[in-house]
C-alpha cells in the first residue's frame, strides 16, 4: 500500500540530504516518509516556498528566506531582534537588544548561538514533516497499524531518531501517521532514544494549504503556531535592517 502511494501522488521526488542514515533506516519507513511528504504537497512544492513567516507560541515571530538561507527573528518582550545569514560557510549575522546593536564579537556570536537554537527548533515544529530525510536522521518503521492515542485513527507509526545533529542528538520523535490521508495527527518526542515513556505529546491540526502545502498550526494549547503565511516578494530589508 505504501509503495501504491508513492507511485499514485505527483509532488517530485523526495531526496535524502546528505549524511541521511539510509542503510540504517527501514526501506517502509523510508517510503513512509516519501508518503507523508507527498501528502502534505509534495518536495517540489515546499522547495518552490519562498518566504515562510510564522508565530512560535506567541513568544516570537519568525520570517525565513528558504532560498537564501536567511532568517528573521524578533522577540518583542525582551526587545531583541536576530538578522540571521546561513549562505555562508558559518552562520554570521546581526542582533539589536534593547536598542542598541550588539557589535562585540564574542557577545555577538553567543547571541547568534541562541538564535540559531531558536531556528532549528521553531523550524522543526512548522515543517518537520518535511525534515524527516535530514542528514544523521534515521527512520524505524513500527508496527504496521495501530490506534493513534489522541485521535483514535488507523495509523502507521514512525520513529525519528538522530546522530551527531542539533542540538540535542539522543532525542526520538514517534509520528502517528493516519493510514487513509498520511496526516500526522500526533507526535511524541522522547528525550533520549530508548525511553519507553514520551515527555510530551501533543495533536497536530489546524491544517491549512500554504502554496500547496499543508502545514498545521494547532498544536494543543498554548503549543500554537500562529500567523503562518507564504509570500513570494519581500523586501530584502527584512533581512539585514532592525
Amino acid at each position: 500500500e505504501l509503495e501504491r502511494v508513492m507511485l499514485d501522488l505527483d509532488g517530485g521526488p523526495n531526496p535524502a540530504a546528505e549524511g541521511f542514515d539510509v542503510d540504517g533506516s527501514d526501506r517502509k519507513a523510508i517510503q513512509l516518509a516519501d508518503s507523508i511528504v507527498k501528502y502534505h504537497g509534495g518536495r517540489r512544492a515546499y522547495d518552490e516556498l519562498r518566504f515562510l513567516k510564522w508565530n512560535f507560541f506567541g513568544a516570537r515571530s519568525l520570517t525565513w528566506d528558504k532560498h537564501e538561507s536567511r532568517v528573521r527573528i524578533d522577540v518583542p518582550k525582551q526587545n531583541m531582534v536576530y538578522l540571521l545569514d546561513y549562505s555562508g560557510e558559518e552562520l554570521s549575522g546581526r542582533v539589536r537588544k534593547l536598542g542598541d546593536e550588539i557589535v562585540e564579537p564574542d557577545s555577538l556570536a553567543l547571541y547568534l548561538k541562541k538564535a540559531n537554537s531558536m531556528f532549528i527548533n521553531d523550524a522543526f515544529w512548522l515543517v518537520h514533516h518535511f525534515k524527516l530525510k535530514d542528514s544523521g536522521v534515521t527512520l524505524k518503521f513500527r508496527q504496521d497499524v495501530i490506534t493513534d492515542p489522541l485521535v483514535g485513527r488507523p495509523s502507521y507509526v514512525l520513529d525519528q531518531t538522530f546522530s551527531g545533529v542539533g542540538d540535542t542528538p539522543g532525542n526520538r520523535y514517534r509520528l502517528y501517521v493516519d493510514k487513509v490521508n498520511y496526516r500526522i495527527n500526533t507526535w511524541q518526542f522522547f528525550r533520549e532514544a530508548d525511553d519507553e515513556e514520551p515527555a510530551m505529546q501533543t495533536p497536530w491540526k489546524g491544517y491549512l494549504p500554504h502554496k500547496g502545502v499543508l502545514l498545521s498550526s494547532d498544536r494543543g494549547g498554548r503549543f500554537q503556531l500562529s500567523g503562518i503565511s507564504v509570500s513570494e516578494n519581500l523586501s530584502d530589508r527584512v533581512f539585514t535592517e532592525f
